[in-house]
């Protein structure tokens, strides 16, 4: 077998062909995933994403990170570029993607302090895409963009907003932006360096703050109490979006038995029954949760699957469903979701309404990283118990 060294990342040619041709997706495990009603207003939001897209296929922003967003929630419902009803929309996003692309690899083409945060959003988006509908183009791009992520991890394991290496990483958000990068890499079959992926790992796992004893307890005594992950090390912000965002860094490297996940989703399903109600989502014309915690939260539950996945998507699913604008005689409006806190606007509005599409395809498993029959070459790879 021939392989080829790009960068850091050893990709097989046997490897990306077998990506390219990908598994038909696992189908719903029940009638529970969807109802008519999700189906619906998901091909109501896409149709808002169309409409709204603009020539340059950039939704009239130049944030690569709610651009990649938006092609998110036509990949997760199976839409490929070129080809379908779709398929000149995802076409104009990812040459606008491509192109943007900096010689170093940086995704990013905003102000430098969201450079990480694109970037990691962004490559993410592409192994989705290779994975799914490989493009010659994407590849060279791709690779560098990996190679980024490696040569910026700080030396204490997490990521910095600027694309630099330093000392301490920022903050759990683009820890978790980050591992959904490499673990996209992994899905089409290229090798990510393990000592990446081991200090990511740790640095995670020191967002985890117990409450009830000190955080230098050790891990028996931090056993017995509550506990949950935080934006930065300490217990600094302690979020709902934070508590997903450790759930999914853990669960993209086969960490399923470690113990901090069973605790971050018993807070995940009480928010969702505090805070999932569609009644309240239809009167105020609102998502449960601003975009970013929405995508999280979601992502957790997936990936850690069984009762919590049973339990919590369903309501989430119906709130969001809720919270959709219906109005036929404003196409303006109609499908669309209303941005809600940290981004607003328009752009708010194209991140808001592309995360609830994402939430409402998750079932249908096209994206390779839902495909769930390739997690045991991930336990062989990074460890952890089934």
């Amino acid at each position: 077998m021939r392989t080829r060294l790009l960068g850091e990342f050893l990709v097989s040619s046997a490897a990306l062909v077998a990506a390219a041709a990908l598994p038909t997706p696992a189908p719903a495990q029940g009638t529970w995933e969807f109802t008519p009603e999700s189906e619906q207003a998901l091909a109501r939001g896409l149709d808002w994403l169309a409409r709204h897209q603009g020539a340059q296929g950039n939704w009239e922003s130049n944030d690569l990170g709610l651009v990649s967003t938006g092609m998110l929630a036509f990949l997760a419902a199976g839409h490929r570029p070129g080809i379908g009803r779709y398929g000149e929309n995802l076409r104009r996003s990812q040459d606008y993607v491509l192109r943007s692309a900096q010689p170093s690899g940086l995704l990013n083409v905003a102000e430098p302090r969201r450079g990480m945060y694109n970037h990691g959003l962004s490559t993410f988006m592409l192994g989705q895409l290779y994975g799914m509908s490989p493009d010659a183009r994407i590849s060279p791009v791709l690779d560098r963009a990996l190679k980024l992520i490696a040569q910026t991890q700080c030396e204490d394991g997490g990521w910095d907003y600027v694309a630099q290496r330093q000392q301490q990483g920022h903050d759990l958000s683009l820890a978790v932006m980050q591992a959904l990068a490499l673990r996209s890499a992994v899905d089409i079959g290229l090798e990510v360096p393990p000592d990446v992926v081991d200090q990511a790992i740790k640095s995670v796992r020191e967002h985890y703050t117990p409450q009830g004893c000190s955080h230098r307890a050790g891990e028996e005594e931090q056993k017995k109490h509550p506990g949950r992950f935080s934006y930065s090390k300490g217990g600094g912000q302690a979020t709902l979006a934070m508590a997903a965002a450790g759930v999914v860094c853990l669960q993209e490297f086969a960490q399923y038995d470690d113990w901090r996940i069973e605790k971050n989703v018993r807070i995940i399903l009480d928010e969702i029954d505090k805070r999932a109600k569609p009644e309240v989502m239809a009167r105020e014309h609102r998502a449960p949760f601003d975009a970013y915690t929405l995508y999280y939260v979601s992502q957790a539950l997936y990936q850690v699957g069984g009762e919590a996945w049973k339990k919590g998507y369903p309501r989430l699913r119906d709130a969001v469903v809720a919270g959709q604008i219906r109005d036929p005689d404003h196409p303006d409006r109609d499908g669309v979701w209303q941005a809600n806190q940290w981004v607003g606007g328009r752009p708010g509005e194209l991140y808001m309404t592309s995360v609830a599409c994402f939430v409402l395809a998750i079932p249908n498993r096209y994206l390779p990283i839902l495909q769930e029959g390739r997690i045991d070459t991930l336990r062989a790879r990074y460890g952890g118990k089934p």
